[in-house]
Protein backbone atom coordinates (compact mmCIF):
# COMPACT_ATOMS: atom_id res chain seq x y z
CA UNK A 1 0.00 0.00 0.00
CA UNK A 2 2.89 2.15 1.21
CA UNK A 3 4.17 1.86 -2.61
CA UNK A 4 0.45 2.71 -4.32
CA UNK A 5 0.16 6.00 -1.84
CA UNK A 6 3.90 6.98 -2.86
CA UNK A 7 3.46 6.28 -6.56
CA UNK A 8 0.27 9.19 -6.74
CA UNK A 9 2.52 11.19 -4.74
CA UNK A 10 5.10 10.96 -7.57
CA UNK A 11 2.53 11.30 -10.03
CA UNK A 12 0.55 14.65 -8.51
CA UNK A 13 4.30 16.22 -8.40
CA UNK A 14 5.23 15.40 -11.51
CA UNK A 15 1.48 16.48 -13.17
CA UNK A 16 2.21 19.88 -11.70
CA UNK A 17 -0.63 19.97 -9.51
CA UNK A 18 -0.47 22.63 -6.58
CA UNK A 19 0.57 21.82 -3.36
CA UNK A 20 -2.72 20.64 -1.12
CA UNK A 21 -4.81 21.00 -3.85
CA UNK A 22 -8.09 19.50 -3.91
CA UNK A 23 -8.09 15.91 -5.75
CA UNK A 24 -10.79 14.06 -6.21
CA UNK A 25 -11.35 10.13 -5.41
CA UNK A 26 -13.22 7.72 -6.80
CA UNK A 27 -14.05 5.38 -3.70
CA UNK A 28 -14.35 2.07 -4.79
CA UNK A 29 -13.55 -0.51 -1.85
CA UNK A 30 -10.34 -1.74 -3.52
CA UNK A 31 -6.97 -1.70 -1.68
CA UNK A 32 -5.69 0.38 -3.80
CA UNK A 33 -8.04 3.19 -3.31
CA UNK A 34 -7.28 3.38 0.27
CA UNK A 35 -3.78 3.45 -0.12
CA UNK A 36 -3.88 6.19 -2.45
CA UNK A 37 -6.49 7.94 0.25
CA UNK A 38 -4.05 7.30 2.75
CA UNK A 39 -1.28 8.55 0.82
CA UNK A 40 -3.48 11.69 0.00
CA UNK A 41 -4.19 12.55 3.74
CA UNK A 42 -0.46 12.24 4.40
CA UNK A 43 0.23 14.86 1.75
CA UNK A 44 -2.74 17.09 3.36
CA UNK A 45 -4.69 17.10 -0.10
CA UNK A 46 -8.16 18.01 0.66
CA UNK A 47 -10.21 14.60 -0.83
CA UNK A 48 -13.56 14.97 -2.78
CA UNK A 49 -14.97 11.79 -3.15
CA UNK A 50 -16.71 10.75 -6.23
CA UNK A 51 -19.53 7.65 -5.82
CA UNK A 52 -18.68 4.96 -8.17
CA UNK A 53 -22.17 3.03 -8.68
CA UNK A 54 -22.91 5.73 -11.29
CA UNK A 55 -22.98 6.20 -15.63
CA UNK A 56 -20.16 7.61 -16.88
CA UNK A 57 -22.06 10.53 -17.50
CA UNK A 58 -22.84 11.30 -13.98
CA UNK A 59 -19.66 10.49 -12.40
CA UNK A 60 -18.62 13.19 -16.05
CA UNK A 61 -20.78 15.33 -14.09
CA UNK A 62 -19.66 14.74 -10.42
CA UNK A 63 -16.08 15.43 -12.14
CA UNK A 64 -17.58 18.87 -13.44
CA UNK A 65 -19.04 19.91 -10.40
CA UNK A 66 -16.33 19.37 -7.88
CA UNK A 67 -13.50 20.87 -9.77
CA UNK A 68 -10.82 19.31 -8.75
CA UNK A 69 -6.86 19.28 -9.65
CA UNK A 70 -6.58 15.67 -10.34
CA UNK A 71 -8.79 12.48 -10.09
CA UNK A 72 -8.08 9.48 -8.98
CA UNK A 73 -9.95 6.33 -10.01
CA UNK A 74 -9.44 3.06 -11.48
CA UNK A 75 -8.93 2.20 -15.05
CA UNK A 76 -12.68 1.81 -15.70
CA UNK A 77 -13.98 4.92 -14.41
CA UNK A 78 -12.27 7.32 -17.32
CA UNK A 79 -14.63 6.79 -19.57
CA UNK A 80 -15.16 8.55 -22.92
CA UNK A 81 -17.11 10.94 -21.04
CA UNK A 82 -15.44 11.43 -18.24
CA UNK A 83 -11.83 11.97 -19.90
CA UNK A 84 -13.74 14.95 -21.90
CA UNK A 85 -14.37 16.51 -18.87
CA UNK A 86 -11.18 16.41 -17.35
CA UNK A 87 -9.59 17.35 -20.79
CA UNK A 88 -11.51 20.68 -20.96
CA UNK A 89 -11.03 21.21 -17.67
CA UNK A 90 -7.27 20.91 -17.58
CA UNK A 91 -7.45 18.45 -15.04
CA UNK A 92 -4.90 15.44 -14.37
CA UNK A 93 -6.33 11.63 -13.72
CA UNK A 94 -4.06 9.20 -12.50
CA UNK A 95 -5.12 5.22 -12.34
CA UNK A 96 -4.98 3.06 -10.00
CA UNK A 97 -4.29 -0.71 -10.40
CA UNK A 98 -3.83 -3.57 -7.99
CA UNK A 99 -0.94 -2.12 -6.31
CA UNK A 100 0.30 0.36 -9.17
CA UNK A 101 -0.59 3.79 -10.21
CA UNK A 102 0.04 5.49 -13.84
CA UNK A 103 -1.06 8.69 -15.36
CA UNK A 104 -3.80 8.58 -17.78
CA UNK A 105 -2.28 9.19 -21.38
CA UNK A 106 -2.90 12.65 -22.55
CA UNK A 107 -4.28 13.46 -19.01
CA UNK A 108 -0.84 13.73 -17.09
CA UNK A 109 -0.96 17.33 -16.10
CA UNK A 110 -2.69 19.81 -14.32
CA UNK A 111 -3.47 22.40 -16.69
CA UNK A 112 -6.60 23.85 -14.69
CA UNK A 113 -5.32 27.39 -13.47
CA UNK A 114 -5.95 28.75 -10.20
CA UNK A 115 -8.01 26.33 -7.97
CA UNK A 116 -9.64 27.61 -4.69
CA UNK A 117 -7.63 25.44 -1.60
CA UNK A 118 -9.70 25.23 1.44
CA UNK A 119 -7.89 26.72 4.50
CA UNK A 120 -8.03 23.47 6.35
CA UNK A 121 -7.48 19.72 4.29
CA UNK A 122 -10.56 17.66 4.67
CA UNK A 123 -12.37 14.81 3.30
CA UNK A 124 -15.45 15.56 1.76
CA UNK A 125 -17.71 12.44 1.91
CA UNK A 126 -20.84 11.48 0.32
CA UNK A 127 -24.14 10.96 2.06
CA UNK A 128 -25.81 7.88 1.62
CA UNK A 129 -28.07 8.45 -0.96
CA UNK A 130 -31.32 7.21 0.58
CA UNK A 131 -33.52 9.35 -1.53
CA UNK A 132 -31.44 10.85 -3.84
CA UNK A 133 -27.59 11.59 -5.49
CA UNK A 134 -25.36 11.03 -2.72
CA UNK A 135 -24.05 14.59 -1.77
CA UNK A 136 -21.03 16.07 -0.35
CA UNK A 137 -20.21 16.19 3.22
CA UNK A 138 -16.96 17.91 4.51
CA UNK A 139 -15.25 16.82 7.20
CA UNK A 140 -11.70 18.13 8.17
CA UNK A 141 -8.23 16.05 9.02
CA UNK A 142 -8.13 16.92 12.29
CA UNK A 143 -11.26 15.77 13.69
CA UNK A 144 -10.99 12.88 11.70
CA UNK A 145 -7.92 12.08 13.91
CA UNK A 146 -9.62 13.58 17.16
CA UNK A 147 -12.77 11.84 17.40
CA UNK A 148 -12.34 8.42 14.88
CA UNK A 149 -8.67 7.63 15.27
CA UNK A 150 -8.22 9.00 18.71
CA UNK A 151 -11.16 7.02 20.14
CA UNK A 152 -12.73 4.35 20.55
CA UNK A 153 -16.38 4.35 21.33
CA UNK A 154 -18.49 1.18 19.95
CA UNK A 155 -16.12 -1.38 19.77
CA UNK A 156 -15.24 -2.69 23.34
CA UNK A 157 -11.47 -2.54 24.18
CA UNK A 158 -9.92 -6.26 24.21
CA UNK A 159 -6.55 -5.58 25.49
CA UNK A 160 -5.29 -7.78 22.69
CA UNK A 161 -2.59 -6.34 20.15
CA UNK A 162 -3.78 -5.49 17.16
CA UNK A 163 -2.04 -7.80 14.99
CA UNK A 164 -3.62 -10.45 17.02
CA UNK A 165 -7.23 -9.69 16.27
CA UNK A 166 -9.16 -10.93 13.84
CA UNK A 167 -9.15 -9.03 10.55
CA UNK A 168 -11.80 -6.06 10.63
CA UNK A 169 -14.41 -6.80 7.86
CA UNK A 170 -14.44 -3.84 5.80
CA UNK A 171 -17.38 -3.59 4.10
CA UNK A 172 -19.11 0.18 4.16
CA UNK A 173 -18.32 2.22 1.24
CA UNK A 174 -14.98 4.02 1.69
CA UNK A 175 -16.87 7.48 0.20
CA UNK A 176 -18.83 7.77 2.77
CA UNK A 177 -19.05 8.35 6.81
CA UNK A 178 -19.56 5.08 7.78
CA UNK A 179 -16.70 3.91 5.59
CA UNK A 180 -14.32 6.61 6.54
CA UNK A 181 -15.29 5.75 10.54
CA UNK A 182 -14.37 1.82 9.94
CA UNK A 183 -11.34 1.99 7.48
CA UNK A 184 -9.41 4.35 8.56
CA UNK A 185 -9.42 3.97 12.55
CA UNK A 186 -8.79 0.39 11.79
CA UNK A 187 -5.67 0.35 9.62
CA UNK A 188 -3.85 3.40 11.59
CA UNK A 189 -4.22 1.37 14.33
CA UNK A 190 -2.47 -1.02 12.62
CA UNK A 191 -5.20 -4.01 12.90
CA UNK A 192 -5.82 -6.32 9.92
CA UNK A 193 -8.29 -5.80 7.75
CA UNK A 194 -10.65 -7.73 5.16
CA UNK A 195 -12.02 -5.45 2.62
CA UNK A 196 -14.97 -6.52 0.60
CA UNK A 197 -16.12 -4.00 -2.50
CA UNK A 198 -19.46 -5.01 -1.58
CA UNK A 199 -20.97 -6.30 1.55
CA UNK A 200 -22.28 -10.38 0.77
CA UNK A 201 -23.71 -12.80 3.55
CA UNK A 202 -21.03 -15.76 1.46
CA UNK A 203 -18.30 -13.66 2.36
CA UNK A 204 -18.92 -12.91 6.06
CA UNK A 205 -20.03 -16.58 6.56
CA UNK A 206 -16.77 -17.65 5.17
CA UNK A 207 -14.93 -14.63 7.40
CA UNK A 208 -16.52 -15.49 10.95
CA UNK A 209 -16.25 -19.52 10.10
CA UNK A 210 -12.14 -18.92 9.69
CA UNK A 211 -11.59 -15.87 12.18
CA UNK A 212 -14.10 -17.09 15.11
CA UNK A 213 -14.67 -13.23 15.99
CA UNK A 214 -16.05 -12.06 19.65
CA UNK A 215 -17.06 -8.70 18.42
CA UNK A 216 -17.90 -8.23 14.68
CA UNK A 217 -20.36 -6.27 12.95
CA UNK A 218 -23.18 -6.43 9.80
CA UNK A 219 -24.84 -3.75 8.23
CA UNK A 220 -29.08 -3.27 9.04
CA UNK A 221 -30.02 -5.71 6.20
CA UNK A 222 -27.41 -7.51 6.54
CA UNK A 223 -29.31 -8.83 9.35
CA UNK A 224 -32.11 -10.42 7.59
CA UNK A 225 -30.22 -11.62 4.79
CA UNK A 226 -28.06 -13.83 7.38
CA UNK A 227 -31.37 -15.46 8.39
CA UNK A 228 -32.77 -15.87 5.30
CA UNK A 229 -29.50 -17.23 4.17
CA UNK A 230 -30.50 -19.91 7.24
CA UNK A 231 -26.60 -19.98 8.25
CA UNK A 232 -26.75 -22.65 10.81
CA UNK A 233 -26.39 -21.72 15.03
CA UNK A 234 -22.74 -23.49 15.61
CA UNK A 235 -21.03 -21.55 12.71
CA UNK A 236 -21.77 -18.15 14.51
CA UNK A 237 -21.04 -19.49 18.10
CA UNK A 238 -18.23 -17.54 18.44
CA UNK A 239 -19.81 -14.38 18.50
CA UNK A 240 -20.84 -12.68 22.05
CA UNK A 241 -21.93 -9.21 20.68
CA UNK A 242 -23.03 -7.97 17.08
CA UNK A 243 -23.27 -4.53 16.28
CA UNK A 244 -24.82 -2.55 13.55
CA UNK A 245 -26.11 0.93 12.58
CA UNK A 246 -25.55 3.62 9.38
CA UNK A 247 -29.59 2.54 9.10
CA UNK A 248 -33.13 1.77 11.23
CA UNK A 249 -33.14 -2.34 12.17
CA UNK A 250 -36.55 -3.39 12.47
CA UNK A 251 -37.20 -4.82 16.01
CA UNK A 252 -39.08 -8.01 14.63
CA UNK A 253 -35.87 -8.43 12.56
CA UNK A 254 -33.67 -8.16 15.40
CA UNK A 255 -35.76 -10.18 18.15
CA UNK A 256 -35.79 -12.81 15.01
CA UNK A 257 -31.68 -12.74 15.00
CA UNK A 258 -31.39 -12.48 18.91
CA UNK A 259 -33.97 -15.81 18.99
CA UNK A 260 -32.32 -18.01 16.20
CA UNK A 261 -28.81 -17.21 17.67
CA UNK A 262 -28.87 -16.34 21.16
CA UNK A 263 -26.14 -13.39 19.75
CA UNK A 264 -27.17 -9.45 21.43
CA UNK A 265 -27.44 -6.87 18.47
CA UNK A 266 -26.10 -3.61 20.05
CA UNK A 267 -27.54 -0.42 17.92
CA UNK A 268 -26.13 2.71 16.94
CA UNK A 269 -27.80 6.16 16.36
CA UNK A 270 -25.45 8.09 13.75
CA UNK A 271 -25.36 10.65 10.77
CA UNK A 272 -23.30 12.43 7.96
CA UNK A 273 -24.19 15.47 9.78
CA UNK A 274 -23.02 14.64 12.95
CA UNK A 275 -19.60 12.80 11.07
CA UNK A 276 -20.40 9.85 12.92
CA UNK A 277 -22.58 8.01 15.52
CA UNK A 278 -23.91 10.38 18.64
CA UNK A 279 -25.71 7.45 20.87
CA UNK A 280 -25.17 3.64 21.22
CA UNK A 281 -26.09 0.68 23.08
CA UNK A 282 -22.76 -0.04 24.22
CA UNK A 283 -21.57 -3.14 25.87
CA UNK A 284 -21.96 -1.75 28.96
CA UNK A 285 -24.96 -0.72 28.54
CA UNK A 286 -26.64 -3.84 27.37
CA UNK A 287 -24.56 -5.82 30.04
CA UNK A 288 -26.92 -3.46 32.74
CA UNK A 289 -30.19 -3.17 30.99
CA UNK A 290 -30.48 -5.60 28.70
CA UNK A 291 -33.98 -6.77 27.12
CA UNK A 292 -35.18 -3.90 28.99
CA UNK A 293 -33.89 -1.25 26.82
CA UNK A 294 -34.87 -3.59 23.67
CA UNK A 295 -34.59 -1.64 20.39
CA UNK A 296 -33.06 1.43 21.32
CA UNK A 297 -30.29 2.51 20.01
CA UNK A 298 -28.80 2.92 23.11
CA UNK A 299 -27.61 6.51 25.14
CA UNK A 300 -25.85 9.98 24.10
CA UNK A 301 -22.46 9.26 23.98
CA UNK A 302 -19.60 11.41 24.96
CA UNK A 303 -20.05 14.68 24.35
CA UNK A 304 -23.25 14.12 22.50
CA UNK A 305 -26.94 15.70 23.47
CA UNK A 306 -29.95 14.84 22.68
CA UNK A 307 -33.31 16.23 22.74
CA UNK A 308 -36.62 15.72 21.28
CA UNK A 309 -38.97 18.64 20.74
CA UNK A 310 -42.73 19.22 19.05
CA UNK A 311 -42.48 19.84 15.47
CA UNK A 312 -44.85 22.79 15.30
CA UNK A 313 -44.04 24.57 17.88
CA UNK A 314 -40.03 23.58 18.41
CA UNK A 315 -40.73 23.01 22.08
CA UNK A 316 -39.04 20.45 24.18
CA UNK A 317 -41.02 17.50 24.99
CA UNK A 318 -40.82 15.63 28.09
CA UNK A 319 -39.07 12.18 28.45
CA UNK A 320 -41.38 9.63 26.35
CA UNK A 321 -43.21 11.61 24.11
CA UNK A 322 -42.90 11.57 20.47
CA UNK A 323 -41.27 14.26 18.29
CA UNK A 324 -38.29 15.44 16.08
CA UNK A 325 -34.89 14.32 17.44
CA UNK A 326 -32.13 17.38 17.56
CA UNK A 327 -28.48 16.73 18.48
CA UNK A 328 -25.27 18.43 19.27
CA UNK A 329 -22.33 16.11 18.06
CA UNK A 330 -18.85 17.35 19.49
CA UNK A 331 -17.40 16.72 16.31
CA UNK A 332 -19.41 19.64 14.32
CA UNK A 333 -20.01 21.85 17.46
CA UNK A 334 -21.80 23.46 20.19
CA UNK A 335 -25.35 24.20 18.36
CA UNK A 336 -28.32 22.00 18.06
CA UNK A 337 -28.49 20.04 14.75
CA UNK A 338 -32.51 19.76 14.48
CA UNK A 339 -33.16 15.83 12.26
CA UNK A 340 -36.02 14.89 10.30
CA UNK A 341 -35.92 11.77 12.74
CA UNK A 342 -38.71 11.00 14.33
CA UNK A 343 -37.86 9.80 18.23
CA UNK A 344 -38.76 9.35 21.64
CA UNK A 345 -36.25 9.45 24.70
CA UNK A 346 -37.34 7.72 27.83
CA UNK A 347 -36.59 8.67 31.25
CA UNK A 348 -33.50 6.42 31.50
CA UNK A 349 -32.08 8.62 28.39
CA UNK A 350 -32.33 5.67 26.36
CA UNK A 351 -33.15 6.74 22.63
CA UNK A 352 -35.94 4.89 20.26
CA UNK A 353 -36.05 5.95 16.83
CA UNK A 354 -38.89 5.62 15.23
CA UNK A 355 -38.85 6.98 11.52
CA UNK A 356 -37.45 9.78 9.37
CA UNK A 357 -40.58 12.79 9.22
CA UNK A 358 -39.16 13.88 5.79
CA UNK A 359 -40.47 10.14 4.17
CA UNK A 360 -43.80 10.73 5.63
CA UNK A 361 -46.77 10.34 3.40
CA UNK A 362 -50.00 12.96 3.40
CA UNK A 363 -52.65 11.05 2.67
CA UNK A 364 -55.67 13.31 2.52
CA UNK A 365 -55.50 15.34 6.13
CA UNK A 366 -53.86 12.07 7.21
CA UNK A 367 -49.60 11.65 8.11
CA UNK A 368 -47.99 8.35 7.56
CA UNK A 369 -44.61 7.28 8.50
CA UNK A 370 -43.48 4.33 6.32
CA UNK A 371 -41.51 3.02 8.89
CA UNK A 372 -44.60 1.78 10.35
CA UNK A 373 -46.57 0.50 8.14
CA UNK A 374 -42.88 -1.50 6.90
CA UNK A 375 -42.97 -2.66 10.58
CA UNK A 376 -46.16 -4.12 10.38
CA UNK A 377 -45.47 -5.48 7.17
CA UNK A 378 -42.45 -7.61 8.21
CA UNK A 379 -43.72 -9.29 10.99
CA UNK A 380 -46.12 -11.63 8.03
CA UNK A 381 -44.27 -14.73 8.37
CA UNK A 382 -43.90 -14.67 4.17
CA UNK A 383 -42.20 -10.97 3.93
CA UNK A 384 -38.41 -10.96 4.76
CA UNK A 385 -38.45 -6.82 3.90
CA UNK A 386 -40.71 -4.68 2.83
CA UNK A 387 -40.19 -0.82 1.95
CA UNK A 388 -43.33 1.89 1.72
CA UNK A 389 -43.27 5.03 -0.59
CA UNK A 390 -45.96 7.47 -1.20
CA UNK A 391 -47.28 7.81 -4.88
CA UNK A 392 -49.34 10.45 -6.49
CA UNK A 393 -53.24 10.20 -6.16
CA UNK A 394 -55.61 12.46 -7.92
CA UNK A 395 -58.15 12.57 -5.08
CA UNK A 396 -55.71 12.49 -1.67
CA UNK A 397 -52.79 13.86 -3.10
CA UNK A 398 -50.57 10.78 -2.02
CA UNK A 399 -51.30 7.18 -1.00
CA UNK A 400 -48.80 4.50 0.22
CA UNK A 401 -47.39 1.55 -2.04
CA UNK A 402 -45.26 -1.34 -0.32
CA UNK A 403 -42.95 -3.00 -2.12
CA UNK A 404 -42.39 -6.91 -0.69
CA UNK A 405 -39.45 -9.21 -0.69
CA UNK A 406 -40.56 -12.66 0.11
CA UNK A 407 -39.11 -14.90 2.47
CA UNK A 408 -36.82 -17.74 1.29
CA UNK A 409 -39.28 -20.65 0.13
CA UNK A 410 -42.25 -18.66 1.37
CA UNK A 411 -45.57 -18.84 -1.23
CA UNK A 412 -46.68 -15.47 -2.35
CA UNK A 413 -49.65 -14.19 0.34
CA UNK A 414 -52.00 -12.50 -1.49
CA UNK A 415 -52.98 -9.32 -1.66
CA UNK A 416 -56.46 -9.51 0.52
CA UNK A 417 -54.53 -11.76 3.30
CA UNK A 418 -51.42 -9.10 3.63
CA UNK A 419 -54.55 -6.22 3.77
CA UNK A 420 -56.20 -8.51 6.77
CA UNK A 421 -53.00 -8.75 8.46
CA UNK A 422 -52.56 -5.26 8.52
CA UNK A 423 -55.21 -4.59 9.97
CA UNK A 424 -54.70 -6.13 13.28
CA UNK A 425 -51.75 -3.83 13.50
CA UNK A 426 -52.62 -1.02 12.24
CA UNK A 427 -55.11 2.03 11.37
CA UNK A 428 -56.84 1.50 7.68
CA UNK A 429 -55.40 4.75 6.60
CA UNK A 430 -52.59 3.30 6.69
CA UNK A 431 -53.00 0.59 4.20
CA UNK A 432 -51.21 0.19 1.16
CA UNK A 433 -52.88 1.12 -2.35
CA UNK A 434 -50.72 -0.18 -4.69
CA UNK A 435 -48.76 -3.74 -3.96
CA UNK A 436 -45.39 -5.05 -6.20
CA UNK A 437 -43.47 -9.04 -4.79
CA UNK A 438 -39.74 -8.26 -5.45
CA UNK A 439 -37.02 -10.95 -5.23
CA UNK A 440 -35.04 -8.45 -3.66
CA UNK A 441 -35.53 -4.92 -2.61
CA UNK A 442 -33.66 -2.19 -3.95
CA UNK A 443 -30.61 -1.19 -2.34
CA UNK A 444 -27.82 1.48 -2.62
CA UNK A 445 -24.06 0.68 -2.61
CA UNK A 446 -24.79 1.13 1.20
CA UNK A 447 -26.96 -1.12 1.42
CA UNK A 448 -29.88 1.03 2.72
CA UNK A 449 -33.38 0.95 0.97
CA UNK A 450 -33.13 2.66 -2.57
CA UNK A 451 -36.55 4.54 -1.80
CA UNK A 452 -35.90 6.43 -5.31
CA UNK A 453 -35.85 3.46 -6.93
CA UNK A 454 -38.72 1.49 -4.60
CA UNK A 455 -40.84 4.23 -6.15
CA UNK A 456 -40.54 3.48 -9.88
CA UNK A 457 -41.29 0.24 -9.10
CA UNK A 458 -44.74 1.83 -9.62
CA UNK A 459 -44.24 3.60 -12.36
CA UNK A 460 -44.65 0.56 -14.77
CA UNK A 461 -45.73 0.64 -18.55
CA UNK A 462 -48.58 -1.05 -19.58
CA UNK A 463 -47.13 -3.10 -22.03
CA UNK A 464 -43.35 -3.92 -22.85
CA UNK A 465 -42.43 -3.53 -26.34
CA UNK A 466 -39.40 -6.55 -27.49
CA UNK A 467 -37.61 -6.75 -30.74
CA UNK A 468 -36.79 -9.72 -31.35
CA UNK A 469 -35.61 -11.91 -34.18
CA UNK A 470 -36.96 -9.38 -36.74
CA UNK A 471 -40.23 -8.91 -35.18
CA UNK A 472 -41.98 -6.61 -32.56
CA UNK A 473 -43.85 -7.42 -29.78
CA UNK A 474 -46.12 -5.94 -27.52
CA UNK A 475 -46.52 -7.80 -23.92
CA UNK A 476 -48.62 -7.02 -21.39
CA UNK A 477 -46.64 -6.15 -18.40
CA UNK A 478 -47.47 -7.79 -14.34
CA UNK A 479 -45.71 -5.31 -11.76
CA UNK A 480 -42.57 -6.79 -10.44
CA UNK A 481 -42.18 -8.99 -13.47
CA UNK A 482 -39.07 -9.35 -15.04
CA UNK A 483 -38.76 -8.97 -18.83
CA UNK A 484 -37.64 -12.32 -19.13
CA UNK A 485 -40.54 -13.91 -16.70
CA UNK A 486 -42.44 -11.20 -19.36
CA UNK A 487 -41.54 -12.95 -22.39
CA UNK A 488 -42.47 -16.14 -20.67
CA UNK A 489 -46.04 -15.25 -19.98
CA UNK A 490 -46.26 -14.08 -23.14
CA UNK A 491 -45.11 -17.64 -24.76
CA UNK A 492 -41.89 -16.03 -26.46
CA UNK A 493 -38.68 -18.32 -27.11
CA UNK A 494 -36.78 -16.17 -24.94
CA UNK A 495 -32.79 -16.20 -25.52
CA UNK A 496 -31.60 -17.19 -21.89
CA UNK A 497 -29.68 -20.32 -20.28
CA UNK A 498 -29.85 -18.62 -16.87
CA UNK A 499 -31.06 -21.78 -15.23
CA UNK A 500 -27.95 -23.80 -16.76
CA UNK A 501 -25.60 -21.02 -15.08
CA UNK A 502 -24.88 -19.72 -18.20
CA UNK A 503 -24.98 -16.01 -17.53
CA UNK A 504 -25.49 -13.25 -19.81
CA UNK A 505 -27.01 -14.99 -22.23
CA UNK A 506 -30.19 -13.09 -21.99
CA UNK A 507 -28.74 -9.53 -22.49
CA UNK A 508 -30.66 -6.86 -23.98
CA UNK A 509 -30.37 -3.37 -25.12
CA UNK A 510 -32.51 -0.45 -24.09
CA UNK A 511 -34.42 1.49 -26.92
CA UNK A 512 -36.54 3.07 -24.45
CA UNK A 513 -37.23 3.75 -20.95
CA UNK A 514 -35.46 2.74 -17.74
CA UNK A 515 -35.04 -0.64 -15.93
CA UNK A 516 -33.68 -1.62 -12.79
CA UNK A 517 -31.21 -4.48 -12.33
CA UNK A 518 -31.86 -6.38 -9.29
CA UNK A 519 -28.31 -8.35 -9.63
CA UNK A 520 -25.29 -7.93 -12.00
CA UNK A 521 -22.28 -9.79 -11.97
CA UNK A 522 -21.89 -9.57 -15.42
CA UNK A 523 -22.60 -6.07 -17.00
CA UNK A 524 -19.43 -3.56 -17.06
CA UNK A 525 -19.88 -0.17 -16.57
CA UNK A 526 -19.05 0.28 -19.94
CA UNK A 527 -22.39 -1.81 -21.22
CA UNK A 528 -24.29 -0.31 -18.58
CA UNK A 529 -23.73 3.30 -20.20
CA UNK A 530 -24.63 1.69 -23.90
CA UNK A 531 -28.24 0.54 -22.15
CA UNK A 532 -27.31 -3.11 -22.24
CA UNK A 533 -29.51 -5.18 -19.50
CA UNK A 534 -30.31 -8.47 -18.33
CA UNK A 535 -33.58 -9.63 -19.09
CA UNK A 536 -33.19 -11.95 -16.07
CA UNK A 537 -32.51 -9.45 -13.49
CA UNK A 538 -34.37 -6.60 -15.43
CA UNK A 539 -37.48 -4.94 -13.56
CA UNK A 540 -39.14 -1.95 -15.95
CA UNK A 541 -39.07 1.43 -14.12
CA UNK A 542 -40.87 3.90 -16.25
CA UNK A 543 -43.89 4.19 -17.94
CA UNK A 544 -42.15 3.49 -21.57
CA UNK A 545 -40.06 0.07 -21.93
CA UNK A 546 -38.76 -0.82 -25.15
CA UNK A 547 -35.82 -3.46 -25.70
CA UNK A 548 -33.91 -5.37 -28.35
CA UNK A 549 -32.58 -8.58 -28.09
CA UNK A 550 -29.77 -10.10 -30.71
CA UNK A 551 -29.97 -13.71 -31.03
Amino acid sequence: MRQVAECVGTLIDAGGVPAHAPIALVARNRPCAVAALLGLIFRSHTVRMIHPFQSAAAMAGSVERLQPAAVVGSPEDFAPEVREVLRRRGVAAIAITDMDATSVSGLEHCECGAIPIPERPRIEILTSGTTGPPKQFAVGFELIERHHVGVQLLTPGTGADALELPPMPLFFPLGNISGIYSTLPTLLRGRRAALWERFSVSAWHDHVVRYRPELTGLPPAGVQMVLDANIPREDLASIRLLSTGAAPLDPGVQRAFEERYGIPILLSYGATEFAGPVAAMTADLHAEWGKRKFGSVGRALPGAKLRVIDPDTGVVLPAGQEGLLEVISPRIGPDWIRTADVAIIDADGFLFHRGRADGAILRGGFKLLPETIERALVSHPAVSAAAVVGIPDSRLGEVPAAAIQLAPAAAPPTVQELEAHLREQILATHIPVAWCLVRQLPRNHSLKTDRVAVRRLFEIPEEVVVHLQGRTHRLEYHRGDTLLETMRRAGLATPSMCEQGVCGTCMARRIQGEVDLRENHVLSEKDLTEGYTLACQGVPSSKVCEIEIDV
